[in-house]
Formats: C-alpha cells, structure tokens, sequence
C-alpha cells in the first residue's frame, strides 16, 4: 500500500511539476549528481548564491558553508516531520531555479524525481550522504519478536536481502564532517570564483563539529551503562560511534507504528538491562514511549534527531551543535543512572 501511494504522489507530482515548468521555458535534465554551472547561474554574476536545502540539518550546514555569499532556503518548515514531507508546486519552483540542490539522501524519497521534473542543466544537486557507508538492517517484517529492530529503517532496500539503509548520517559528529565537505564541494562547482571561501567556511565548521566529536568521547567514555531506549531508530550511526546500544521503539521512520509484540519486545529488554529512561522526541507524539515508561516505571527524557527545529527549539537560539550538545548532556545522564 505504502509503495502504491509513494508511486500515486510521485505521478502527481511530476504532472504538476511539468504544467509549472512549461511556462518557465526550463529544459535539460539531471539526476542526483548534478550538472556543470556557470557561477551564480540563476541570480547573475555578483549575486548570491542561490541554495534551496531539504530538511533542517541540510539547510544549517549550507548556511555555515556558504557563509554571505549564498541565500540559503529550508525547503521543510519548523515542526514538519522531513520523512513524509513532499514539495508543493511552489517548492518545485524553488527547486527549479535554484543554482544549488542540497538533501541528505534516503529521506527525501521524493528528490530524484522532483530533480527530473524540475530540470535545470545548470543546477547543481548534491547528496550529501554521498560516499558514506551505511548501515543496514533487517526489514520491518521481520522484526515482529520485538527484539531485532535496532536497525529497522524506512530507506532504500536492498531487493535480494530485504535490507534497508539507515539515512541518519547527520547526527554522528563524524559523519557530518564529511556531509559538509560535499556540500563545500558543490558549492565550489556551482561557484568556481569563490570555491576558497567555500572551504575555509566549511573548514571552519568541520572544526567545530570536530569538537563536539571530542565532546561526546569524553563525555561518553566513563558511563555506567551503554543501552538506551529511543522512539525511533534514529541514533545507530552515534551508537556504533561511541560504543552505545540503541534499543528503539520503532523503525528509522517515526510514522512506524510498533506492533504489541514489538512493544512487549521493548518493554522485556529495558526491564531486563535495568532501563531508568525512555527518550522521546519533539516532532511525534511521544505516548508510545510514555506509555512503556509507565509499564517499567522509568522518566522520560528527550533525545532530538535533529529532523527538524520545533518552535521552541528557535526562539531558544539553538542550532545543529546546540541540540547535539543537549543530545549528549541527555545521554550522560541517563546512561550514569
């Protein structure tokens, strides 16, 4: 049913997508590598660059990468859960004339679609995943005894295995150095004129999130405890960085509905490892995780995926390293307990 209505959407929306761009005269073609761009294609020599960024932590380390020289666009608003989320006609339009397309990959299961219908051969898109290894794990279906989930994913399937692929890059530290420097490097290709500010801005970045790297070693390195329990399977590339357990409640995608059997599963590992704190995160309804709290009579705590800013998160000033650092102070505490 899911692959059904993710083919229905994508029909639709490659029909809106063509009447929109018929009457903008747009034609070429290009896929998720990109194509070759004159500096500053769509806005003329001297303008800004112009970025159109997916979801949230695309859309930050854009904004540190391309510093004042790019007018950086969020495509996701605040509040939006990005695994669903697909683009209005007006987004196809941004996508259209944009000089640079920046998404994470696996999530966006709608850009290599949206890249084709909004066709511009000058644009330059970019996976910022790209070059990464990542993980895999079992298929939903066969999780049902509740205690293989860890890895469960909504992504890309691996059609002779029945794996999936976790898109989570962004919240290992690590991992994230390297989705800048693809994101430098497209900026460079779509603006050769200033590809050295590019760098020393993303050089600049990498070594703050080079830091916060360090961060969660020492701040890890001690704790009494390795497992934790989050709502969904967000944390696996962190977890495998820092020698941690994820014990998740649902899949990569936080639309996964657990069935009784997985809750059961859940409820039995957390009893079991002496589990004081269920997280739970700002973009879903949090009772399922209240809910098995209540049943081993843990607190709950939040650990943020970083899937997009809440409200409360803007007016409180944070940004990508600012919600990484609560993530840590969150883990310290429940893993010492």
């Amino acid at each position: 049913m899911r692959t059904a209505l993710t083919t229905m959407k994508g029909l639709i929306l490659a029909g809106t997508a063509a009447a929109l761009l018929a009457g903008c005269g747009s034609n070429g073609g290009e896929g998720a590598g990109g194509g070759a761009a004159s500096p500053n294609s769509s806005t003329g020599e001297g303008s800004k660059l112009q970025v159109v960024a997916t979801f949230y932590p695309m859309y930050e380390f854009s904004r540190q990468v391309g510093g004042e020289l790019a007018d950086v666009t969020g495509l996701i608003p605040a509040g939006a859960e990005p695994h669903d989320w697909e683009p209005s006609a007006k987004d196809m339009a941004l996508i259209s004339e944009a000089d640079v397309f920046v998404y994470n990959g696996l999530v966006e299961t709608w850009a290599d679609k949206a890249l084709a219908s909004a066709a511009n051969d000058k644009r330059v898109a970019v996976q910022a995943s790209e070059g990464i290894t990542l993980q895999e794990g079992v298929a939903e279906e066969e999780e049902e005894d509740g205690h293989d989930h860890g890895t469960a994913a909504e992504g890309t399937s691996d059609e002779e295995g029945g794996k999936v692929l976790d898109p989570h890059v962004w919240l290992d530290p690590v991992l994230a150095q390297k989705e800048v420097a693809n994101i430098a490097a497209a900026f460079a290709k779509a603006d050769p004129a200033h590809q050295d500010k590019y760098k020393a801005n993303a050089d600049a970045y990498i070594a703050k999130l080079q830091m916060l790297d360090q961060a969660y070693r020492d701040g890890l390195k001690t704790v009494k405890r390795h497992d934790f329990v989050t709502q969904h399977a967000a944390f696996g590339y962190l977890a495998k960085e820092y020698g941690l357990v994820q014990i998740p409640i649902a899949g990569l995608s936080p639309e996964q509905e657990p069935s009784p059997e997985q809750m059961a599963g859940v409820v039995q590992q957390a009893k079991e490892r002496d589990i004081q704190t269920i997280f739970f995160e700002t973009l879903v309804d949090p009772k399922i995780a209240e809910t098995i709290a209540k049943e081993i009579g843990a607190k709950t705590d939040v650990l943020n995926p970083i899937e997009g800013l809440t409200e409360d998160d803007k007016q409180q000033g944070l940004d990508y390293i600012g919600i990484m650092e609560n993530n840590l102070a969150a883990l310290q505490k429940a893993l010492n307990e």
